[in-house]
């Protein structure tokens, strides 16, 4: 036991939700602990709540994790933290302080009713991860139907890079997203948001947007840009398309504040409309007169229509903002006078309309115009004389404008002179080519040294060559003259563009405002404040020359600023992220398919010569094209639409980051795996042939709820493939990729998807390429032998090398080599690559977190005979994180890392826990019958054979249904939320559900109706999936008619139900465990640890078992130490009543209350006890095979490793030793797999070779099944030179003796040939062999069941593999199955978990199901009591009016509701309760009568 602190706490933490993580925290929660079950995805269930079946089974992986779903997400002592991580652990065991970010979700779970309409509006479309990539999914999404929470989330990745890099945070994603399903009115709506010019923005902004587009870095390098999505052309087209001006000019209430804004240029028109919109008066005084400022007077009209720039403006003053135009602020109206007239902030965005000079002598002359007073008088409609040879000095847009307006006003040659290159040019790259295109030419690297000027007219320029030097300032190359480059272009018109200032003269002393160096206002970068309070300045006025979207930018900072000032708040604080950010999200775009930007229509060159609008922008035909285009970078786009969609109020887009911060006794690891990435297998094609799919890819092909429900199709041109092929061992087995270990699970999940793909399909051709066959597992040996006998699945054993594909047909081959030495090529249809697990990718992130230590794998390290336990005190781990492992063995180390918690924090047992309460039970006596039925269609399990909606329809029509309705999943939360509302809308007094098995799905919903006020048997279920869709799968109509029948047979049950009453117990709180090997001593010390006192029987007289007999493990561990440890800890634990040498007489009673007689030589006990765990174990088969017995050179590995320990020198001089695998097992006696025999080959082979090097060693096998980190140890033999020989059943070794001492035969297929082995030493791989005899004695006992090869059998394979059916009776170690010391430790600790869910009440609940007498019609014969297995029948003497009278008694308590006694009475005086004969009479009669 770990040190454990003082006043431990009550809670445990697990960490991961998939079954393991659920299983553990139901354990916990149903012992008495409160539990924080946390999950870094939106909803809880892992990777299995993605598989299609489970093998061997074949169960529908949902169907039974469903009810373990809603089970944790409605238990009062669970607390479900999903879209969470942990941050940081502090403290030791009993008391850790946790530090937990809870990723906001976006939508409140208590309110959203998981209805979907919110996806029905999201446009965005995104890579469905659940679906593994198959589809698409919305930005808001539930993560499978049957989610717990069934709550949606919203996929928010980060913020896109298009609106991190505008300075005024356009939802770009947003609009675009609805253009792409064509929401026009609503994408513009989004843009009036942030921007009220949407048209003026769309014609002239530099869209820095595009430059970070992720979309121009798809494809090849060439003309990168002109790759992005046309981010401004689809903004413009949607104002541009607006017929109506639907813009909400709502205004916050008027705050009764005046503020007047200077200049009306765009920093000061965005200012004026956030400032309006928050309710303030805003007047605008603007000198010139028209309002735009370069806007108007500065952007021609052929870029910006006069019309557009109006409307836009328009809409601020339909707003309230008011215009004051030809007021400019100087002599008659100064700052002064504005803040005497109650404008208590002004804003100075009087922008930059003055040109810098060139510098030159002569630049007053004729013929000199400079291009902002040019284009100003050009727009304002003045004379403005311009020559036929035009050169315009510049490089920027202004330049450009000036030249294309010179182009317009008539001039013949019109020259642009610049002194850097093109790639220098300030000005955007579409207004340079548009330039270009209309015969302008650009002199690069050209500098003017001096004006030509003849008789007071420009008549050329001088000019000198340039080249480029070092950076300057700006981060440019700096333009440095070469000397005699000079030369002369002729001109009559000369205009500089190099540059603007602002004309400040305005300003007065009195101001008191500073000014810069360089002309400008000085301001505060971050407030825009100037040197007087109140007053605020931005744009070109303060930075020079700028974009327009960059003034615009200034104007959205002023206005933040004043509206903080006048409302007194801090002007700096928490705005970083106003402005342009640096941080943003970088999809990654590897496969992305490449696709052309939309075309823009132009106007012709030969209608140029006028001021007509150049650029048309995008054709309605083509905007949603283009917007398709859109990588969606940042998820959910946050258009807003899904809020408008939600009438529960659900979704909250401005949901934080929450940190939680929680105190536990405990934490559990249970974070799963992550698949391996097949790519990085390129030899096998993934990633580059479309029909290359991964297994988990595969088993969403075959998932009823998968994007295809269930059809498997080519990913290349949706055909149904008939030849498929898998590929074993992708990603396991490898070390050359650093992934040695065997992944465990791939043989066996391979032949799953084989055998449901034939199902699907019976014309599917299915091969599977192998090394071997590992199928170790429980009745995994008959499932493989059914998969080829029963559905032709063909496996070849072979790696396969290398994939090639057809790609006229996208067909596939693989090379392979069969055993034989045989080169073949076959063509398949499909591959499917079987993926190995690997740790989940956040493992050492965990660890760092935990501070536990990970193997050289990366997976939870622990040992041998601490298999639950990490590195740190306190925290233990379960499932796939300590290594590969299938579904039984990951729910089994989830209860057994339960039982590690809960003995380790005993005393804090029931500290936290809140008890269930139910509302009051309806009284439905007087009430007719008033049922409601719900017919699920579990996806196309059912849906896909079952027509469910005519079965609804039909059971509409029947006799006192008031309700019937279909559902996708009736087993899910958002459905059980649904069957309680419509008992309470219909006042439904009997519910019967029609859908999977009852088996596991029948509690769930009885627990659903109690909840919602009924009494539980108020419910019956009718099977349509076992008994009509899967056995009747290609008979549809049948199908649905035995349906319709099924229903009806239920309903006319249910008419007849009552309601049934249960009592409580007294629950027995101490356990009996039977077998003293090293599982049931692990099982009894933990209950003892638990707090619990256990007896602990064991037939022999030492403790140990079969590990007695075991002295090392394969890593080198020391059994008998440890063993003899922990037995003598039993012995000396007060808690655990020891008795060996005891066997077991008699077993009575029922959970909660066995009553158990043991027999010690002549002496008989009896005692009471509440639960019992059987841990009888199992033997070594004893060889009949090769001579054992009769040849003392003829041993089992039992004895060759007594000899190793005891008598090693005995062997060093052996030269031969070989070793023959499987004896015992996987024959027809015993068609399993004895799972140890490997393992124990290798490890004793292993300490051959140690002692004698040179010794030859042989393993003659037919699979090795090293599975797991075992696998590094059969590599280790290897190299060892241990010699590994192939045979096969139908040919098995042959032993001879003779002269030359023993000789093995042993058939070898490459050489078509036996090879002949002289040995010294034989060695049988014996296999475990179950008692049958006494297995059955007890299992008659006990009332539990055994399987065909006499283990004892669970209730479940998968989810109870510890459970019998019997309540309150568990299994563990060799009783079940054989297995590994590990692996019988944790099913010894699983088997306390579940026992602990019981001892850990002080009553229980019985079954209200139980038989009744009617004393009238019984004749006391006492058959019915001869027949009851639990003694729960008495015949007793009444006294009647008639006289006495024997008569039949049942004991609620010990009933169990089995019907022996009904079926067996002939008086019919004995009725089942929920089986009545009238029920199941009416039943019949339905039937008969259908």
């Amino acid at each position: 036991m770990s040190q454990l602190s003082k006043n431990p706490i009550g809670a445990v933490l697990v960490v991961g939700a998939g079954i393991g993580g659920i299983q553990t925290s139901l354990d916990l929660a149903e012992s008495g602990f409160k539990v924080y079950l946390l999950e870094k995805n939106l909803s809880i269930g892992g990777t299995m709540a993605q598989l299609d079946k489970t093998f061997p089974t074949n169960d529908c992986s949902m169907c039974i994790m469903s009810p373990k779903l809603v089970d944790a997400g409605r238990h009062r002592n669970i607390q479900i933290l999903t879209n969470a991580k942990v941050e940081k652990v502090e403290g030791g065991p009993g008391n850790f302080k946790v530090r937990i970010q809870k990723k906001a979700r976006y939508v409140t779970i208590d309110d959203c009713k998981a209805c979907g309409d919110c996806v029905k509006v999201c446009p965005v479309k995104i890579p469905n991860d659940y679906e593994q990539g198959l589809v698409t999914r919305a930005a808001i999404y539930q993560l499978f139907a049957q989610a717990m929470p069934s709550a949606y989330g919203i996929d928010k990745r980060g913020t896109p890079p298009c609106r991190a890099t505008c300075p005024i945070h356009v939802n770009a994603q947003g609009y675009i997203a609805l253009i792409s399903v064509g929401k026009f009115e609503e994408a513009l709506a989004l843009v009036r948001q942030k921007n009220p010019f949407p048209g003026i923005t769309g014609r002239i902004c530099t869209h820095p947007c595009e430059s970070v587009c992720r979309r121009k870095d798809v494809g090849t390098t060439r003309n990168r840009v002109k790759r992005a999505v046309a981010i401004d052309g689809l903004k413009r087209f949607v104002s541009d398309y607006e017929k109506e001006n639907k813009t909400d000019h709502t205004i916050h209430e008027e705050n009764g504040k005046k503020v007047a804004i200077v200049g009306a240029g765009p920093a000061g028109l965005l200012a004026a409309y956030d400032l309006r919109k928050m309710g303030y008066s805003v007047t605008i005084f603007e000198a010139l007169p028209v309002a735009g400022g370069m806007l108007a007077v500065g952007i021609p009209e052929y870029r910006l229509p006069r019309t557009v720039l109006n409307k836009e403006i328009g809409y601020l003053l339909r707003m309230g903002v008011q215009l004051k135009l030809n007021t400019p602020i100087g002599s008659k109206l100064t700052l002064q006078d504005l803040k005497a007239q109650g404008y208590e902030a002004i804003f100075i965005a009087v922008g930059a309309h003055q040109s810098r000079k060139l510098g030159l002598e002569g630049e007053e002359v004729q013929g000199v115009l400079h291009a902002v007073d040019f284009l100003r008088k050009v727009a304002l409609g003045e004379s403005v004389k311009s020559g036929e040879k035009v050169v315009v000095v510049g490089g920027g847009n202004a330049a450009i404008d000036a030249a294309r307006t010179a182009f317009r006003l008539g001039a013949k040659e019109v020259t642009i002179s610049y002194r850097r290159t093109r790639a220098e040019m300030p000005a955007q790259e579409e207004e340079i080519e548009d330039a270009e295109y209309e015969g302008i030419k650009i002199e690069y690297l050209t500098a003017p040294t001096r004006l030509l000027i003849e008789d007071g007219q420009i008549r050329g320029m001088e000019c000198i060559r340039m080249q480029l030097g070092d950076l300057d300032e700006s981060g440019r190359p700096r333009p440095v003259p070469i000397p005699g480059s000079e030369f002369k272009i002729e001109a009559d018109t000369i205009i500089p563009a190099i540059s603007q200032s602002s004309d400040l003269s305005f300003l007065s002393q009195k101001d008191g405002i500073k000014t810069t160096r360089w002309g400008g206002i000085e301001a505060d970068p971050f407030t825009l404040e100037a040197s007087v309070k109140g007053i605020f300045a931005g744009g070109d006025v303060v930075t020079g020359p700028q974009t327009y979207i960059d003034a615009m930018g200034s104007g959205r900072k002023a206005a933040i600023s004043i509206d903080r000032y006048l409302r007194g708040e801090d002007l700096r604080a928490g705005r970083e992220e106003e402005g342009p950010q640096k941080d943003y999200i970088k999809i990654d775009i590897d496969g992305v398919e490449y696709r052309e930007r939309a075309p823009t229509t132009t106007l012709p060159l030969k209608e140029r010569r006028n001021f007509n609008e150049v650029n048309f922008g995008l054709r309605e035909e083509d905007v949603i094209r283009e917007a398709e285009r859109c990588l969606q970078c940042g998820g959910c786009s946050e258009c807003l639409e899904c809020i408008k969609a939600c009438e529960a109020k659900a979704i909250d887009h401005w949901m934080k980051d929450e940190q939680l911060e929680i105190e536990v006794g405990s934490i559990i690891l249970s974070p799963g795996f992550d698949e391996f990435e097949p790519s990085l297998k390129s030899e096998y094609g993934y990633g580059r042939f479309p029909n290359v799919v991964s297994s988990i890819e595969f088993e969403r092909f075959l998932s009823a709820s998968g994007p295809f429900k269930g059809q498997v199709f080519r990913p290349s041109d949706q055909k149904h493939p008939k030849r498929v092929a898998w590929i074993q061992c992708v990603g396991s087995r490898d070390s050359h990729i650093g992934k040695g270990y065997c992944s465990s699970v791939c043989c066996m999940y391979a032949t799953k998807e084989a055998v449901i793909a034939k199902e699907h399909a019976p014309e599917t051709e299915a091969t599977i390429f192998f090394m071997d066959m590992r199928a170790y597992g429980k009745d995994f040996d008959k499932y493989i032998e059914r998969a080829k006998k029963e559905y032709g699945v063909r496996y070849i054993r072979s790696r396969v090398s290398h994939v090639k594909e057809d790609p006229k047909t996208n067909n596939l081959t693989i090379h392979y080599e069969t055993e034989e030495g045989e080169m073949v090529s076959e063509e398949f249809d499909l591959v499917v690559l079987s993926v190995g697990l690997e740790p989940t990718r956040s493992h050492q992130e965990i660890a760092k977190i935990f501070d536990i230590d990970l193997n050289h794998y990366g997976f939870a390290k622990t040992s041998i005979f601490s298999p639950l336990k990490t590195s740190r005190p306190g925290i233990f781990v379960s499932g796939v994180f300590s290594g590969p492992k299938d579904v039984p063995e990951t729910v089994a180390q989830a209860s057994a890392a339960a039982a590690e918690a809960s003995s380790l924090l005993a005393e804090a047992r029931g500290t936290l826990v809140i008890e269930k309460e139910y509302v009051p039970e309806k009284n439905v006596n007087y009430q007719g019958p008033r049922i409601g039925a719900f017919i699920c269609h579990c996806g196309i399990n059912i849906g896909g054979v079952v027509d469910v909606p005519a079965v609804v329809e039909y059971a509409k029509t029947l006799p006192n249904v008031v309700h019937a309705e279909g559902n996708l999943y009736t087993c899910s939360q958002d459905t059980q939320d649904q069957i309680k509302k419509m008992i309470e809308e219909h006042q439904l007094n009997r519910v019967v559900v029609a859908s999977c098995t009852p088996r596991t799905h029948e509690p769930l919903f009885q627990d659903t109706i109690r909840e919602a006020g009924l009494n539980r048997y108020l419910f019956d279920m009718a099977n349509i999936r076992d008994q009509c869709s899967w056995v009747h799968m290609t008979q549809p109509k049948e199908a649905t008619e035995k349906a319709k029948d099924l229903v009806r047979m239920s309903i006319a049950k249910a008419v007849l139900l009552d309601p049934l009453p249960t009592q409580t117990v007294e629950m027995n709180q101490k356990a009996l465990v039977i077998g003293g090997g090293l599982a049931g001593m692990t099982a009894a010390q933990k209950i003892a640890q638990a707090g619990y006192e256990v007896y602990l029987v064991e037939k022999e007289s030492e403790l140990g078992g079969k590990a007695r007999s075991i002295h090392y493990t394969l890593d080198g561990n020391d059994v008998q130490s440890n063993l003899e440890s922990l037995s003598g800890e039993v012995k000396k634990d007060p808690r655990i009543h020891l008795m060996t040498e005891t066997t077991i007489e008699k077993v009575e009673g029922f959970v909660g209350n066995f009553k158990t007689q043991v027999r010690n030589g002549n002496e008989v006990k009896e005692f009471d006890h509440g639960v019992i765990i059987v841990a009888t174990g199992a033997e070594e088969y004893r060889p009949k095979e090769f001579l054992y017995g009769q040849d003392t050179r003829v041993i089992t590995q039992k004895e060759l490793e007594e000899r190793i320990v005891l008598h090693p020198d005995k062997l060093k001089d052996l030269k031969n030793v070989v070793m023959i695998q499987c004896i015992g097992s996987r024959d027809d006696d015993r068609p399993y797999c004895s799972r140890i025999c490997c393992s124990e080959a290798i490890k004793n082979a292993l300490k051959l070779k140690s002692m004698a090097p040179e010794m030859n060693v042989y393993v003659l096998y037919r699979d090795i099944r090293t599975y797991g980190f075992k696998e590094d140890y059969y590599e280790k033999a290897r190299e060892a030179g241990v010699l590994f020989i192939r045979y096969e059943p139908e040919r098995e070794p042959r032993l001879e003796t003779g002269g030359d001492g023993l000789q093995v035969f042993v058939h070898e297929p490459i050489l078509h040939d036996d090879l002949l082995i002289r040995t010294d030493l034989l060695v049988l791989s014996q296999g475990i062999v179950a008692p049958y005899e006494e297995n059955e004695h007890l299992s008659k006992m006990l009332k539990v069941p055994l399987n065909a090869d006499g283990f004892f059998l669970e209730a479940h394979m998968k989810l109870r593999p510890v459970d019998f059916a019997t309540e309150g009776i568990f299994l563990a170690g060799l009783a079940h199955s054989p297995k590994s010391i590990e692996e019988s430790i944790s099913q010894a600790n699983a088997a306390v978990a579940r026992a602990l869910t019981y001892l850990s009440k002080k009553e229980l609940e019985t079954i209200g199901t139980i038989s009744e007498v009617d004393e009238k019609k019984c004749i006391g014969c006492g058959l019915c009591e001869s027949v009851c297995p639990y003694k729960a029948v008495e015949i007793l003497t009444k006294r009647t009016i008639i006289g006495e009278k024997q008569v039949a008694q049942i004991n609620k308590a010990l009933c169990k509701g089995c019907g022996a006694c009904t079926a067996s009475c002939r008086s019919g005086s004995i009725d089942l309760k929920g089986f009545t004969n009238a029920e199941v009479v009416a039943q019949i009669t339905e039937l008969a009568m259908g």
